[in-house]
């Protein structure tokens, strides 16, 4: 199949197909996020099962070590499905990440606790964490290729906006399942055995998510896969080494702060703000909902002012707002205004995510889209987002909580210089 019948092929679809190629694709992202986040989000009812040492805070700093060594990962996961994306076709490279996903969340459902196993118990734990972060690593770079090419022109913006849509529906279907078990079960419940109910969950997710995939049409074709530059790594780094990056850098600031008001924030209004777990929960339920319908709205907006302007109004209400709204977080005593400052948060952060994969797919070509998108987005994300919990906690356990806000704006600041670098619509040449 040469690229002219693929190109074809594509732009035949009419819209009811290509949403449902969007939703096809966008499924196994829902549902990988969802196991991702799962961990996160129980990990304050399963931390004494696996470290029983220590306090509270210790507890949840070293299940915060285990969810860092995931992203950890995702650079070799980002390397390897960028690969076979390019080399044999993001349908095939989706599939196998879900694949991935569904087998580490079936294993930490059955896994024995420290008081069975000993040892083996956070070490099994943190293998089956770095293979799951391997197979989210991949994930990223491939539906987010497919999804930019699969749009349409004018839109793509709008259309690529279900990535990060899907994956905060992923995350909210998480906390979900954490506000609903909070009703059915009590505290003990949920600690001795009901954490594991999700894991369950994520993993008969994945069956219908392979099923939605296996329909999707491949949006590559032969010559390009077979390109003797597709998928090369030092081909990458030798001709697209400043978008390469570029890419790091607003991965980095990106990730940072997506992972502070999303996954740290709970913990945040837990140990720092003084709110109950069901409080919290029920707080993210809603924020996350409104985060959610924010994406296609911010998607549609970059297509009418482009990426670049995008990306200006979220590094510059990154560099505003993040040290007020996390310190008036603490003082205010009323729950409408913290919800509301915790949307304030989430709208900021939406004009990176709903463009987030689109942006950084613009600036490669075809034949090494999948890894120029896949890879130097994992790094930025392993070192800054996959560490954003970690090292709020070990800032919150040394007394010095406040210095973590400022890393959040100083990394906003990086995010600004270079996304003022960046043209609002990049075309490549192909190889």
């Amino acid at each position: 199949m040469n690229r002219q019948k693929v190109t074809s092929s594509i732009s035949s679809l009419s819209d009811i197909q290509r949403i449902k190629a969007i939703l096809g694709a966008s499924s196994g992202n829902l549902v990988e996020w969802f196991d991702f986040y799962v961990y996160s989000f129980f990990s304050i009812y399963f931390a004494h099962i696996f470290f029983p040492q220590g306090d509270a805070t210790t507890q949840l700093l070293q299940t915060a070590g285990v969810f860092a060594a995931g992203f950890l990962m995702r650079p070799i996961g980002g390397w390897l499905f960028g690969y076979i994306g390019d080399r044999f076709g993001r349908k095939k490279a989706m599939l196998i990440s879900v694949y991935i996903m569904c087998f580490g969340s079936l294993v930490i459902a059955f896994l024995p606790g420290y008081n069975q196993i000993g040892l083996f118990a956070p070490i099994l734990l943190l293998v089956v964490r770095m293979l799951q972060g391997l197979s989210v690593g991949g994930e990223y770079g491939a539906s987010a290729t497919y999804m930019s090419e699969i749009a349409t022109e004018g839109k793509k913006g709008f259309y690529s906006s279900f990535h990060y849509l899907t994956l905060i529906g992923g995350q909210l279907m998480a906390v979900l399942t954490v506000v609903i078990l909070q009703q059915i079960l009590d505290h003990e419940s949920l600690r001795v055995w009901g954490w594991r109910i999700p894991f369950l969950i994520g993993a008969g997710l994945a069956i219908v998510a392979l099923w939605l995939r296996k329909s999707l049409h491949e949006t590559s074709d032969e010559n390009q896969r077979t390109n003797k530059n597709s998928g090369s790594l030092s081909y990458l780094l030798r001709h697209y080494w400043r978008p390469f990056i570029k890419v790091i850098g607003i991965s980095a600031g990106g990730s940072l702060t997506f992972y502070t008001y999303t996954t740290y924030m709970q913990k945040y209004l837990i140990n720092s703000v003084g709110l109950d777990a069901k409080t919290s929960s029920m707080l993210m339920t809603g924020a996350l909902l409104l985060f959610m319908f924010l994406q296609p709205i911010a998607g549609a907006l970059s297509d009418k002012i482009g990426r670049k302007m995008s990306m200006f109004f979220f590094s510059s209400g990154i560099i505003l707002f993040t040290v007020p709204i996390m310190v008036y977080l603490t003082v205010v005593n009323s729950l409408t205004a913290i919800f509301l400052l915790i949307s304030l948060a989430l709208m900021v952060c939406s004009f990176y995510t709903s463009i987030s994969g689109l942006l950084k797919a613009e600036l490669f070509p075809p034949q090494l889209r999948a890894l120029g998108v896949g890879l130097p987005y994992a790094i930025g994300n392993a070192i800054f987002g996959g560490s954003a919990e970690f090292v709020a906690l070990g800032l919150k356990q040394k007394g010095m909580e406040s210095s973590f806000f400022w890393y959040v704006t100083a990394m906003g600041i990086i995010v600004l210089l270079i996304s003022m670098s960046l043209p609002n619509k990049k075309a490549v040449e192909k190889l």
